[in-house]
Order: C-alpha cells, then structure tokens, then sequence
C-alpha cells in the first residue's frame, strides 16, 4: 500500500497527464488543427479573439522578448493577455540564453490560462537575429535544444512547442527537427524557407513533407498558405498535422471558418459580422486608440471593394470611435466587388 504522500504523488502525476492529453485531444491532433500563427503588429488579442471564434483551433501570442520578461517590461507583459475563449493558448518567447530563458518561463508559470508555450527559432528580423534569437539558433543546434529542454523541465503549462525554419543559410531540417523532438518538444511548426529566404524564396513544401516523416512529434506547416485551397492542398501533399496561417490571415480572417467548415465561398455577410466584431474588439481593448490602429485593417478589409480608395481617404481623417464604425458598417452593408 502506497503511503499518503506516495498516493498524493500518484494522483497528482494521474492529473498532470490527464491535464496533457486533453489539450493534445483539445488539439484535435488525431485529424488537422488550424493555428493562427503570431504576426508582430496584427495578432493582438482583438484579431485573436475573432479568429478563435470563428474557427482557429490555436491563437498565439505575438512574440515575446525573454529578456523583457525578466525585466518586468509593463508593454510585454500587457501583451500576455488573452481572450477569455483563447483555449487553449499559446505564448511564443524569444530567447538567446538558457538562463534568461529558464527566468522567462519561471515568470510565466505564474500566469494562468496559458496553455502552451512556443520558443521562436525561425523569426528572420535582423533585430531579432542580431540578438542571438529567432532564426539565429539554427546555427547553434546544441545551445537550441538546450534552451528547449530547460523550457520543458522549467514550465508548468501543459505543452511546449517549437517554430523553425529550414536552416540558417543552408537547409539542415532534418537534423533541426530530430534535435527538437529529442530536447522535448511536444509539437513543431515549420517555416518552408531558411532564414536567407526571409518571406521572397518559395516555400518548400517537400522539405516540411521531409520533416513529417523523419519525426513522431506533430508537425504544423506554415508559410504562404493564403487560401482555403492552398490550405487543403498544404494538408494533403506534406501530410502534416496542421497548418498554420500568419500573413493570409491578414483582411481575411474567414479563412479559420473556411477550414473548419469546409465552405469554399464565403458571402459578405459573414465578412461583415466578422469585420465589425474586430472592430468592437479593438475599440473594447484599446479604446480611443483603436481607431487609429484599426486603419491598417480597415485597408486590407476593403482590397478589391468598389469605393474602397475613397473609403481610405476618408477614414483618414475620422478619430471618433462611433464615427468610424458607422462608416465601415455601411460601407460593408453595401459593398460591392467590381
């Protein structure tokens, strides 16, 4: 017979994988997920809010500093915040040092609602790189899957993920995903270029195809996936277990309905309703300021609409929050394509 404390152990580790194989069932990884991929400047909590309700399996956060973190930076952790029907979500960390990481993650465990978090190894940004981050641990294989492993032990969330490309200069993504699934990582989301591709190079569907079948751990891809088609067909031919959609997510949203529904065509008036709630989501989270801020989305929403330059121009000028949604909502309620 086990001893008090040998059975409070037991059950706790029962709950602990209880608690991980819901969210891997929440994940949906016995058929395909849809994630939401993190855009610096576009994947606040408003856009993330509306694209989980619409569809997105998984939001996650924009980037995050490590070295912020640790700093106790207001503007950082301001960004932790998530939507109350973000579940599960995920927080992506920047890091270039084990021990800044192991800090990060320590402040992080302090943090409810978040489910997963992600370490960045494919951001391509000079800034990023020059600090040693991002995209700049594939050149440093051993120094990356020790970061890894020392968020795996150090975290108390469910689940740890991993975002990479194929290599630094050179494809090595084999040995890069090997690595990852060997550190512990729970998951891996694929970026189909190298660093030196940036975001012009094709996307190299052959090589995520590659790491599908050299590893056992899910493999999510990402990269130029801007349609429901091309979604589908990313799917089929590198036989992933998800994919995730940064930049065509962008002033199409509907994208995540499109995949979880499978309807191809989507009428105006759910462009509409979705439009309009980011809108409100904006105006709720940041106020006055969301007008401004919701111009850039307004531009994207509106590409290819009759009447859509002048509706620019003219929203320009607009600061009132009533004002500017008023405008939008009757410019949808009527818009026309040429």
């Amino acid at each position: 017979m086990p001893s008090k404390l040998q059975y409070k152990s037991i059950c706790y580790r029962q709950d602990m994988l209880e608690n991980i194989n819901f969210y891997k069932k929440n994940l949906n990884f016995d058929k395909p997920i849809y994630i939401l991929a993190p855009l610096a400047g576009f994947t606040d909590l408003p856009f993330r809010s509306v694209v989980k309700k619409f569809g997105a399996d998984l939001t996650v956060s924009e980037m995050l500093s490590s070295n912020a973190l640790v700093h106790n930076s207001k503007k950082t952790l301001h960004m932790l915040k998530k939507s109350p029907i973000e579940n599960p979500y995920s927080v992506q960390i920047a890091s270039s040092s084990i021990d800044i990481a192991r800090e990060a993650v320590e402040i992080l465990n302090e943090h409810d609602g978040i489910d997963i978090l992600d370490l960045n190894c494919g951001c391509p940004v000079p800034k990023v790189v020059g600090h040693g981050s991002g995209s700049s641990l594939l050149l440093d294989l051993p120094l990356m899957g020790s970061i890894i492993k020392t968020m795996k032990d150090t975290s108390n969330k469910n689940m740890l993920s991993v975002k990479i490309r194929l290599g630094f200069e050179k494809k090595n993504h084999i040995e890069i995903a090997k690595m990852v699934e060997g550190s512990g990582a729970d998951f891996l989301a694929v970026h189909g270029r190298t660093r030196a591709g940036k975001f012009k190079a094709n996307v190299d569907y052959d090589a995520i195809k590659e790491i599908k079948e050299a590893v056992s751990i899910p493999v999510i891809a990402n990269g130029d996936i801007d349609s429901y088609e091309k979604a589908r067909w990313v799917l089929e031919y590198t036989g992933a277990d998800g994919v995730m959609i940064g930049r065509g997510a962008i002033g199409a949203p509907w994208i995540f309905h499109q995949l979880r529904t499978g309807e191809k065509n989507i009428n105006l008036s759910l462009k509409h309703k979705i439009i309009m709630e980011h809108y409100d989501k904006m105006i709720e989270f940041y106020g006055n300021h969301g007008v401004p801020m919701f111009r850039k989305h307004t531009h994207t929403y509106t590409k290819g609409y009759c009447g859509a330059s002048k509706l620019r121009d003219e929203v320009n000028h607009v600061s009132d929050t009533n004002e500017y949604r008023d405008i939008i909502n009757n410019f949808f309620k009527h818009a026309k394509m040429p």
